[in-house]
């Protein structure tokens, strides 16, 4: 087996177009190689803790309306070509994630990481829920097959918090300056949301070469 490790953000776009495409390439190859780990990094570290209003949070980092809206439409696009749904009208807040990430980290524990972070990315994009509320977050674990007591219980502590963060600017530090980065083996860096038949040349090709 070979590790896959993900550098993702579950308010981040791309990496829920790029997990789209590459959990297609992954069903059109059942037998691939892969082991997939994810990690956190924080598109948004300085992000208070109750996030803030999405709207003007857009309108600051593109620098105005008519940019985000531009922004925005190649997203939507690629969003539907890789078959996933983004509704810009019910996002109404962008939160900090950090205690997404935690669940993220905690679901991995149980097995049930790939679960969670695409119940993350559809909570937040599709549905337009706040991901950075405890009991959106518990939901999401209950959902997810994880104990919702348990959940709820970390989430009202700093459990795992330093740990995240560290990890997070350990992969700064590294070289990871967006997301999705995906790492291969530990030695090759794919950074994007690449498309299916790309996934699928390298599944391929590694699958070759293990003979």
């Amino acid at each position: 087996m070979i590790a896959l490790h993900v550098f993702s953000d579950p308010v981040c776009p791309w990496c829920y177009i790029g997990k789209a495409n590459l959990d297609r390439a992954l069903e059109s190859r059942p037998g691939h190689p892969f082991v997939i780990d994810w990690h956190p990094f924080q598109l948004n570290p300085d992000m208070p803790r109750e996030g803030a209003d999405r709207r003007g949070y857009l309108e600051a980092k593109f620098g105005g309306k008519a940019q985000a809206v531009r922004a925005y439409a190649q997203v939507v696009e690629a969003a539907t070509k890789a078959g996933v749904e983004i509704n810009l009208e019910r996002m109404e807040r962008q939160p900090n994630t950090l205690d997404a990430h935690r669940l993220i980290h905690w679901a991995g524990i149980e097995g049930r990481q790939n679960a969670v972070v695409s119940a993350l990315f559809r909570a937040y994009f599709r549905d337009g829920r706040d991901i950075g509320r405890a009991d959106t977050l518990v939901e999401i674990a209950s959902g997810a097959g994880l104990d919702q007591t348990v959940i709820a219980q970390l989430l009202q502590g700093p459990t795992d918090a330093d740990d995240l963060l560290a990890r997070d600017a350990d992969a700064r530090r590294k070289g990871v300056r967006a997301v999705p980065t995906f790492v291969i083996a530990g030695q090759h860096v794919i950074e994007g949301a690449q498309p299916v038949e790309l996934w699928q040349r390298i599944i391929d090709e590694l699958m070759t070469k293990a003979g």
